[in-house]
């Protein structure tokens, strides 16, 4: 069965072309124009979308509004938005809305496609382990258990679905952990992003994993400031 992309584009000539590309590359592909559309789409459970290839400047609900709605609903369809909106505050808000990746347009078939296939395999992973393929194990701390390729938090008898960005920034912070980490070093090493980019869109993520993995969220003991640095991840704080 081919796997199904969502291409969410109000200009018709660059909806066309990429339904024309994915079709040629063995996709099965649909094309709607508006937020609105896409949202409804989606909704729909009776027709399966593997993927959803999203622009940002859309008539009506703008693309992060969507993908904002579908996370709040719980829906965790990979979403790949592709814009010419290219500033990094852009590209974090995208992120924070739950997004999994990013490119720019204009970009490249070849890019475009690779980036589709690691979404959509990284999908397949969540859902059934393929033979051959590397696993992540799960990290454990503290009652807490992360598991990096579901991107599940487990919490006591709680599950909670991480995006892909909150998974890898907390990956980050646990590699490095009772280290201090720079807002610098996450920006360009997890998100690839220059280090004059605003910084205020990692303290919101930090302040989000918090809500999740911190007993009093206020006074955290895991996720800790370094004032004028970053953060440090701790494992096993003291009592």
């Amino acid at each position: 069965m081919r796997q199904r992309v969502l291409i969410v584009e109000d200009e018709q000539h660059l909806a066309e072309g990429l339904r024309f590309n994915l079709d040629a590359e063995g996709f099965e592909a649909e094309v709607v124009d508006t937020g609105e559309l896409a949202l409804q789409r989606l909704r729909d459970l009776s027709a399966h979308v593997d993927l959803v290839v999203l622009d940002v400047m859309l008539p009506g609900i703008d693309g992060f509004a969507v993908v904002t709605e579908l996370r709040a609903t719980r829906n965790f369809v990979p979403v790949l938005i592709l814009t010419a909106r290219g500033r990094p505050e852009d590209v974090l808000k995208g992120f924070a809305a739950g997004a999994d990746d990013y490119l720019p347009k204009p970009t490249e078939l070849a890019i475009l496609l690779a980036r589709i296939g690691g979404l959509l395999r990284r999908s397949s992973w969540s859902h059934q382990r393929i033979e051959g393929e590397p696993k992540t194990e799960p990290y454990s701390f503290n009652g807490r258990t992360i598991d990096f390729d579901r991107l599940e938090l487990t919490v006591g008898d709680r599950v909670l679905q991480l995006t892909l960005m909150e998974a890898n920034l907390l990956r980050f912070l646990i590699e490095h952990e009772g280290k201090a980490v720079s807002r610098k070093a996450m920006l360009e090493q997890v998100w690839g992003l220059r280090e004059d980019t605003d910084t205020r869109a990692i303290d919101n993520f930090v302040v989000r994993l918090r809500r999740y993995i911190e007993p009093e969220p206020a006074r955290p003991k895991h996720l800790l400031t370094v004032r004028g640095v970053g953060y440090r991840f701790n494992a096993s704080p003291k009592p």
